[in-house]
């Protein structure tokens, strides 16, 4: 036991795809999968904070856009603080944070104190995220894709896991016990597996250890193709948010009934998993470049069959299509981060691009909204998400052209 518990604490050189690669990985997914409840507690206890304090839905669903503000900052923040410090302390900070949150939660007698301990919540959840993306590629070269792929999909994972069991415990007992629940399952479980993971710092990777593969010069500046991901990641997400905020809204819009447009959004988020799994296999077969086209060309057409089908089992099956085409989009953009940008800022230019999707989540579902608000329908707001799909594919056309095809005129800045 003395020689695991050491060998996950040292940053002796790395060997890829070793078994303690996957143990890491493991570890990680399950830190994951817990980790980031505090993105779905929310939803499921919403109803029961609006009788606790008197407020309206508009009011309560602040707490949803203030835990998604907390997840974008805490991408970009905490990314960058891998890169210098490695991923165990800010792993062993964020669980800190995540318990506080929900303990403080409990004896909160005001809403606004709510808001912002979701902030915090956020925060902690962006750490099991795009920092725990950016740093499992380190420790994988031929199962690269899959591994971040995984670790990504572990944030759906939680979203199929959470509310089943926070909604079964409201039927019993109060929000404020159910926090209570989560905060001692979040401490007996996350921390000690933070125990045993090894403090990989990127900049201290030796040359030897770097793949061979990492750190390819493209046709492309390292701020070039981070500005043209970012753009790339805002345009992707936009289009993503349409089904994935609102297919509950469409569903009774339509007359399908709340418990329907559920089903239909779980069924999105599962073949949403599946499709990440499946999309980091792709990825180490034919490279993230090509494995984000292809993502985003699926993605569009899913969007454009909505438009013509609005049967109740139509939307089964769109769904279905829309999650397995979009699932492996998210974790392309830390495999192209990776490979083609600088090894000791990957956690930080990770960030950077994950809180750009985060935006476009937050804009594509209040352009959605908008615009169902102006028409009385959902046409013209999926219409808006094939247009903003439309301009990501252009930009991962252009950046899949410059490596691809021009690598005789090489940028080294």
């Amino acid at each position: 036991m003395v020689g695991v518990i050491s060998a996950f604490n040292t940053t002796s050189n790395i060997e890829y795809d070793s078994l303690k690669s996957w143990i890491r990985l493991i570890l990680l997914f399950t830190i994951g999968v817990i980790g980031t409840v505090g993105m779905w507690s929310v939803v499921v206890v919403m109803p029961a904070i609006e009788n606790n304090f008197n407020i309206d839905r508009g009011q309560a669903s602040l707490l949803y856009a203030t835990t998604m503000v907390g997840f974008g900052l805490g991408n970009f923040l905490i990314g960058k603080i891998i890169d210098k410090f490695g991923l165990k302390f800010p792993i062993i900070f964020a669980i800190i944070i995540l318990v506080s949150s929900y303990l403080i939660a409990m004896i909160s007698t005001e809403f606004w104190h709510l808001l912002i301990l979701q902030i915090f919540m956020g925060t902690a959840a962006a750490t099991f995220f795009g920092p725990s993306m950016a740093d499992i590629g380190n420790f994988f070269e031929k199962r690269r894709g899959l591994a971040v792929a995984i670790i990504a999909s572990a944030n759906y994972v939680a979203g199929a896991f959470w509310p089943l069991i926070i909604s079964y415990f409201l039927e019993y007992t109060t929000w404020k016990e159910v926090y209570l629940y989560i905060a001692i399952i979040c401490m007996v479980i996350m921390f000690p597996i933070a125990l045993f993971l090894k403090n990989n710092v990127a900049s201290n990777i030796s040359n030897n250890d770097l793949s061979t593969e990492g750190n390819s010069l493209t046709n492309l500046s390292p701020n070039t193709l981070q500005i043209l991901l970012i753009l790339a990641g805002i345009g992707c997400c936009l289009a993503m948010a349409m089904p994935q905020v609102h297919i509950v809204a469409l569903c009774v819009e339509r007359g399908f009934g709340l418990s329907i447009g559920a089903e239909i959004l779980a069924v999105m988020l599962f073949s949403g998993m599946i499709s990440r799994v499946g999309f980091g296999f792709l990825s180490d077969k034919i490279g993230p470049v090509y494995t984000l086209f292809i993502g985003s060309l699926l993605q569009m057409l899913s969007l454009v069959f909505f438009l013509p089908f609005d049967s109740q089992l139509s939307l089964y099956i769109v769904s279905l299509m829309f999650g397995l085409s979009q699932g492996g989009i998210v974790p392309a953009y830390a495999m192209i981060i990776r490979k083609y940008l600088p090894i000791e800022q990957v956690g930080e230019r990770v960030g950077l691009v994950i809180m750009a999707t985060i935006v476009g989540m937050g804009l594509g579902g209040w352009m959605s909204g908008e615009i169902f608000d102006i028409t009385q329908s959902y046409k013209l707001a999926f219409v808006n998400g094939i247009f903003w799909n439309f301009t990501n594919l252009l930009i991962v056309t252009f950046i899949m052209w410059q490596i691809y095809f021009k690598k005789d005129k090489l940028v080294l800045g």
